[in-house]
């Protein structure tokens, strides 16, 4: 981390992969995703020790997600303009907040402002972050958002299992334990502000090299428009998997709930997998083909699983998980590209997106697994990858690249 923090390697324009630097960005990712879905993880403990009501957890599940979601844009906006490299630190300063008031919230407000600040945290990490891996990519935007991407994903496969086995069986209180993590990311991200900083300053007046497209207006914004639908599809598919995943293998082939948490742990770890994949496929083919084979490319899989034996369905839930998860560095990427120079607030609108509504798509899905069963909802969400059809009107690797 030292040499990736000194001025000669931030004087060297952007055509060297500065890889401690991206490796840096992914690991404080992957500490902030562990404790923003710890705080899922715990909703049983919180209800059972605070006696609330659905409607309350659902209130603390607005309050982080409006929070994380709804900030993301407004700070990539704001960061587009001037950037704020130590706002990571101060980002994850305010997570580290939000777990202190967590561990030793004694009601019920207490809890929504710890789980707001969690979110606000978030909000801050994720544009700034993702600036940063573009900023060290030296030109291989696919591999730098993979790899960014992969710390959250093995994060939020993580948080639950550390809940389950630390804060479960020792109560709230040791919540402050995974403040731990929060410090860690607070020394890693300053060291990474450094590196940002020195970045600026080493090419301040320079013209920064932003590889323009000739499209007309109306093509990139009905671009950006399928890229929404697309990730809208693919968070709704990922959201029936995280929330109900475990409920619809217990009510169909009566696992235990261990066994159904690590059903689940395959799944998550199978996305992490195919996050990594997917970055440098995009970088070599373009990011149409990876969006082409992880939306469409899934729908056999998803079809097929809510009729599979037990066996199957494992199989098939990696499978699932693999090929997906590919598509979301690819749709950043295609979305950076279409709209240059402007990465914070793209960063921020699609993971904000992206955030938002895998909340509201779990909702959503809960009312109708309450009305039909989760087998119904599973075999409605199977169809959701037929939206992948609408890849054929994005544009193409050369017309994205041409000046």
């Amino acid at each position: 981390m030292a040499d990736a923090t000194s001025k000669p390697v931030a004087a060297i324009a952007a055509e060297v992969t500065v890889l401690p630097i991206i490796f840096a960005v992914s690991f404080s990712h992957m500490l902030n995703d562990i404790m923003q879905s710890m705080i899922a993880a715990i909703y049983p403990m919180l209800k059972a020790d605070y006696q609330l009501d659905f409607w309350q957890i659902g209130i603390l599940t607005l309050a982080f997600q409006c929070t994380a979601s709804l900030l993301q844009p407004v700070v990539g906006i704001v960061t587009d303009k001037k950037p704020y490299p130590y706002s990571l630190p101060v980002g994850m300063a305010s997570t580290l907040i939000g777990l202190v008031l967590l561990a030793s919230a004694h009601d019920y407000n207490m809890l929504v402002l710890a789980a707001s600040l969690v979110g606000i945290g978030s909000a801050i990490f994720h544009p700034e972050s993702s600036r940063v891996a573009r900023l060290a990519s030296g030109g291989r935007y696919g591999f730098a958002q993979s790899v960014f991407q992969v710390g959250g994903n093995l994060g939020t496969a993580i948080g639950p299992l550390l809940a389950a086995f630390i804060i479960v069986p020792r109560g709230q209180g040791s919540v402050a334990w995974f403040c731990i993590a929060a410090i860690i990311g607070i020394i890693v991200l300053a060291r990474v502000a450094s590196w940002y900083k020195a970045h600026m300053a080493a090419n301040a007046g320079k013209k920064r090299a932003v590889l323009a497209h000739s499209l007309p207006r109306n093509t990139v914004i009905l671009a950006l428009v399928i890229l929404a639908l697309l990730t809208f599809s693919k968070n709704i598919y990922m959201a029936s998997i995280g929330s109900y995943y475990t409920f619809f293998v217990i009510e169909r082939f009566g696992v235990t709930v261990q066994q159904s948490q690590l059903m689940l742990f395959v799944f998550l770890g199978a996305t992490a997998l195919g996050t990594v994949v997917g970055g440098p496929i995009g970088d070599k083919f373009g990011s149409k083909v990876v969006i082409w084979f992880s939306i469409l490319g899934v729908l056999p899989f998803t079809l097929a699983m809510p009729f599979a034996n037990l066996p199957v369905t494992i199989v098939l839930s990696a499978i699932v998980g693999f090929i997906m998860a590919s598509s979301f560095p690819a749709i950043i990427v295609m979305a950076q590209e279409l709209v240059p120079g402007r990465v914070g607030m793209i960063a921020g609108v699609f993971f904000g997106f992206a955030f938002g509504m895998g909340g509201i798509a779990a909702a959503v899905l809960g009312l109708l697994a309450d009305a039909h069963g989760i087998t119904f909802v599973y075999a409605l969400c199977a169809f959701l990858p037929a939206l992948g059809l609408l890849t054929v009107f994005l544009p193409s690797k050369a017309s994205l690249r041409v000046a």
